[in-house]
């Protein structure tokens, strides 16, 4: 029997097929990513971020450079610990900075140190050119007044998935897929899909789950896919697009961005109106009235 002949390129070198290997997690994994230090940008301002899990598995964005630690107060001061952000110096002479202490679409109230003032000023510069170019577009909502942003859509609304409820990192319409491509980047679709069953924009009373006590006379804007099959409440929770939940050996690239909702922590972030588009509640009716999107 003769062998079968090996293939080779045009200068003679033999071509040697690489057997593809799926990504693994590693059990001890503190962070379960298969990359931390995820790139992102600012939904505010369009600056670089750096996303990583905290210790209480809170996400937290952090600028993509270090900084030396005397430039920086002591409460702003942040370091990376396998894979982990932790909120204080690690005593080094260098450390890690919250990008919400220096982005330029909030306040700069806390922005107390002459080094960060110069590199707020930096990144308010760099918003002011992508803006210029057309490669940033602010957040719609983000030049409205406070009081009316969440009539529009919140920011970061409440969704009950399983009869559970989490609070999403960013709008129902922009909950991005976490699967890796076949090009070893983040999936670019969203969850929501057009011609897919969408869940429904109710008002109920502000607690985390059943059996807790609400917090007096507050209602909020829930996101509610119950309504939904077994299957699809599930893609939801693993934060695919239908093209990944019907894949599921494709590895995820990020962590599912579904953070515990709890009203007392998160009472910010409730909004107490539907969206604009949905149909707003009489006054003095019922709480629970619905609205779909």
């Amino acid at each position: 029997m003769r062998p079968s002949p090996t293939r080779r390129r045009w200068d003679n070198s033999p071509v040697v097929a690489h057997q593809r290997r799926s990504l693994r997690v590693d059990p001890d994994s503190p962070t379960r990513l298969l990359r931390c230090a995820q790139r992102d940008r600012c939904r505010e301002c369009g600056n670089l971020v750096e996303w990583y899990h905290r210790a209480c598995d809170r996400p937290v964005r952090l600028h993509p450079r270090e900084l030396p630690a005397v430039e920086v107060p002591a409460g702003c001061r942040w370091h990376v610990s396998s894979g982990l952000a932790y909120p204080a110096g690690d005593g080094s002479v260098w450390c890690r900075l919250a990008h919400a202490a220096v982005c330029p679409a909030r306040d700069a109230t806390s922005v107390i140190a002459p080094a960060l003032t110069g590199l707020r000023r930096a990144l308010a510069v760099n918003t002011r050119r992508l803006t210029d170019t057309g490669a940033f577009i602010p957040a719609a909502g983000a030049d409205l007044p406070e009081e009316q942003r969440d009539v529009c859509r919140p920011a970061r609304p409440v969704v009950q998935i399983l009869y559970i409820r989490y609070l999403a990192a960013r709008p129902v319409g922009e909950i991005q897929c976490v699967a890796q491509t076949r090009h070893r980047d983040r999936c670019t679709r969203i969850l929501l899909t057009p011609d897919g069953s969408t869940g429904i924009w109710t008002l109920v009373p502000a607690t985390a789950e059943r059996g807790q006590l609400a917090l007096p006379a507050e209602v909020m804007a829930l996101y509610d896919l119950s309504s939904l099959p077994y299957a699809e409440q599930l893609r939801w929770r693993t934060q695919r697009c239908p093209q990944h939940a019907a894949a599921p050996t494709a590895a995820d690239l990020v962590r599912a961005e579904w953070e515990p909702f709890d009203p007392l922590l998160h009472h910010d972030c409730v909004s107490r109106r539907l969206p604009i588009h949905g149909r707003r509640p009489r006054p003095g009716g019922d709480a629970r009235k619905t609205a779909r999107r």
